[in-house]
């Protein structure tokens, strides 16, 4: 009942952190199992490309062991064990196998005579040695003997720095060694990654110690190799990366990436020929929840927003029961408080009506005369009444309340009658006793003065002015001064009877306005002037019985 609005969205605030919990302990195991489903992919992928690895090293040291004990490495011996390894180049990654022999730069000549006599295409060596001093390490033969794989014969190996760096590991270890990213000769864009794996072919025996006869390779396009490992792992839900050694953007080798930005990644080493590398899975966040999250979710909003709604609604009806009871009280008090107003103002009015009443019959001559004034003063009554009625017996414009008391003598008369003034609010009481002085002045002008004839005329002017005691020198003006001024009609009297409009307007007005009231009758036409108070717009007290108790109206 204190806190009808904080109790639902506590309710709320407590369900949807349960609700977030729940999708946060699902997100995290969820998370979780696709880390572990992601790190048995990567040992997977890593182990599929570790047999393609060592499989063609297991090829490369068969013929490494087979060209050793040859005193030379001819077309026909090279074919024949190309043939016996039945060699599987699809779905692997590998180019082939090559045989590149070692010869001093001053040998170059002699080689390429020997072998044109074997292979009449074979192409001089490229790039060129430089010096007839060093080793040249020229590609002798590559097989399969591909149009595009010929393109690799004469190559000098020596001429690439990570060609170079993995023969020498190669020749200083005694066994595979895979080189660092290199682009193939065979490549025709010249731009896709690869790498190649030798083998050391030596000679043992000899004065000195094993001569360096040569290398068998294998060279491998990344993308092909890594491709081979994810076809035979089935999966194709994550993305694959392939680094050569440390991860980073200039060792990156070959990628596969996942559709969507990346989630989370696991990365698995990888041992090819005594060279690491690197392989980094990824995840997509495509899916933003899991759809167990997703109904957890959904199901703890529409709970927890029922319930709010089933709080509101009953803490609502509740607010709302105790906001009638009050207002039931409150109502019952305004009508006992509007029971005992209606009281006092009906015996304000009878009494109004009783000291008119007494006054005219003390004037009249006759019973119509009397019959006459009387109805005209209760209709001037009435008027008033009519206009604070509609008003809601708030405050009246001074207009209004002329303008009501005039209606039957402008309709016929017309631009006789003149009104001049600013707005201006009168209560309700002073508008009732402004309206009878206004009546009786209409009256008599109507059968004395300026409206009796043809060509007269009544100008009533007002404006606001200020009690000549009691108020500060730039305070606001507290009442309005009332003209009103007949011109055109018949000559004034100077000796005339004092009648009941006179005495109401200087007696009975004067009284209830509790302001001085001017009244010259001029030879020209009579002169009025009226002060009226002007109130604030403001409610009005309601008078009650026992006690200060108050109701305002609005």
């Amino acid at each position: 009942m204190q806190y009808p609005r904080a109790i639902p969205l506590a309710i709320f605030l407590a369900i949807a952190a349960i609700t977030a919990l729940s999708v946060f302990a699902i997100e995290s195991n969820a998370r979780a199992r696709e880390r572990a489903q992601m790190r048995e992919y990567a040992q997977g992928v890593a182990a599929a490309l570790d047999r393609s690895g060592s499989g063609f090293a297991s090829y490369l040291r068969a013929g490494a062991a087979l060209f050793a004990s040859l005193d030379d490495v001819s077309p026909e011996t090279f074919d024949a064990f190309v043939r016996v390894l039945k060699l599987n180049t699809e779905y692997s990654g590998a180019e082939g196998i090559g045989w590149i022999p070692v010869i001093e730069a001053r040998d170059v000549p002699a080689f390429l005579a020997r072998v044109r006599a074997e292979q009449p295409a074979y192409p001089d060596i490229y790039p060129a040695p430089r010096s007839a001093i060093g080793r040249v390490a020229p590609v002798a033969m590559f097989a399969p003997a591909t149009p595009l794989n010929r393109r690799a014969l004469g190559y000098d190996m020596y001429s690439d720095a990570a060609r170079a760096s993995a023969m020498a590991e190669a020749e200083l270890n005694l066994r595979p060694a895979a080189s660092g990213r290199i682009i193939l000769m065979q490549e025709t864009s010249g731009t896709a990654p690869a790498f190649a794996i030798y083998m050391p072919v030596l000679r043992a025996g000899q004065p000195g110690g094993p001569r360096l006869l040569g290398f068998v390779y294998t060279p491998f396009r990344a993308r092909e190799f890594l491709d081979a490992a994810i076809d035979r792992q089935g999966e194709e839900r994550f993305g694959v990366r392939l680094y050569d050694g440390e991860v980073g953007t200039g060792h990156l080798l070959v990628a596969q990436p996942v559709a969507g930005g990346t989630k989370q990644t696991v990365e698995q080493e990888v041992n090819i020929a005594d060279r690491k590398l690197m392989l980094v899975i990824e995840s997509s966040d495509a899916q933003v929840l899991s759809p167990l999250s997703m109904v957890t979710l959904t199901f703890g909003l529409a709970l927890a927003s029922l319930l709010m709604l089933l709080a509101r609604l009953l803490t609502q009806q509740a607010f709302e029961d105790q906001a009638r009871l009050a207002f039931f009280e409150e109502q019952h008090s305004i009508r006992n408080s509007l029971t005992r107003e209606l009281n006092h103002r009906v015996k304000n009015t009878l009494a109004n009506v009783l000291s008119i009443l007494s006054l005219t019959r003390r004037r009249s001559t006759d019973l119509d005369e009397f019959a006459d004034s009387l109805q005209g003063r209760i209709r001037a009554l009435s008027a008033t009444h009519d206009l604070l009625t509609v008003t809601d017996w708030g405050t009246t414009p001074i207009r209004a309340v002329i303008e009501a008391e005039l209606q039957h003598f402008r309709e016929v008369l017309g631009d006789a009658i003149l009104l001049e003034g600013p707005e201006l609010e009168l209560a309700p009481n002073d508008a009732l006793s402004f309206g009878l002085a206004v009546h009786e002045l209409a009256t008599n002008a109507a059968k004395y003065g300026a409206l009796s004839v043809p060509g007269g005329q009544v100008t009533i002017r007002w404006h606001r002015g200020m009690e000549d005691h009691g108020a500060e020198q730039g305070s606001e003006p507290n009442w309005a001064e009332v003209e009103w001024q007949e011109v055109g009609g018949p000559p004034v009297a100077s000796e005339r009877r004092r009648g009941f409009g006179t005495e109401l307007i200087e007696k009975v007005v004067a009284h209830e306005l509790r302001q001085p009231v001017t009244l010259d009758f001029a030879p020209g036409g009579v002169r009025c002037v009226l002060r009226v108070p002007v109130r604030r717009p403001a409610g009005f007290r309601i008078r009650e019985k026992d006690g200060d108790r108050r109701v305002r109206k609005p």
